[in-house]
């Protein structure tokens, strides 16, 4: 796999298909898409071997099982490293929707900033309301930052390729924070999400754990709007 097509941290994907490339504005709430982005570093995390989920703890609410390290080494990657660091240091192993609403908190600037620093988003300033106001834009460097994720889910709903799973984990993020209508992938836009997470209920029981916690949480945020 070339330089160009090896995914990037799926939190940096999830940023990226969360936003209109021409605007840089993002499609969902900016909340809701943090909480997709802690959910994609979990997962992440998960992947490689860092962290596992307690399937068997009692103590917790059904489907909110707490975060244990599993190898406690680290990634390499300053967001992952310090989600690492926030597990290691917790005075007990956190509740998995605790952790993603806590970790989600700034996660969305941090992801953004660590986007400019290499190179994939750029940072434009713009004139709104006649030039009386500057707005600030951040857009991707290339359009391949966004085409390849897209046409790797579009392979996936088509069914022409078997998930991967790091493919897999992103079309369960898509399709729960609601970011489907927004890949272009098809004319068929009404079955896409359940499409997705179909593909994405394949995956390992912790992924879909995770994704399960970052939908309630999206939800929450709902009804909390409407309040």
């Amino acid at each position: 796999m070339t330089a160009l097509t090896r995914p990037l941290p799926l939190r940096d994907e999830v940023f990226l298909l969360g936003h209109n490339e021409d605007t840089g504005q993002p499609h969902v709430h900016r909340q809701a898409l943090a909480l997709g982005m802690a959910g994609a570093v979990l997962i992440d995390l998960f992947l490689a071997g860092r962290v596992v989920l307690d399937p068997n703890d009692t103590t917790r609410p059904s489907g909110d099982p707490r975060l244990h390290l599993h190898a406690d080494r680290p990634v390499g990657d300053l967001i992952a490293d310090t989600a690492l660091a926030s597990i290691r240091h917790a005075t007990m192993p956190p509740p998995l929707r605790g952790w993603l609403r806590a970790f989600s908190d700034d996660l969305y600037d941090r992801t953004r900033a660590g986007l400019l620093a290499a190179g994939i988003l750029h940072h434009q300033q713009r004139r709104r309301l006649a030039g009386l106001v500057r707005a600030d834009a951040y857009l991707p460097s290339h359009s391949r930052w966004q085409i390849i994720p897209r046409s790797r889910l579009c392979a996936l709903a088509q069914g022409r390729e078997q998930p991967d799973n790091h493919t897999a984990a992103l079309a369960g993020l898509v399709a729960v924070l609601g970011l489907s209508d927004w890949l272009y992938l098809d004319d068929d836009t009404a079955t896409l999400p359940t499409r997705l997470r179909t593909v994405a209920d394949q995956h390992y029981l912790p992924v879909r754990a995770v994704t399960a916690a970052v939908d309630a949480l999206v939800g929450d945020l709902a009804t909390a709007a409407y309040r």
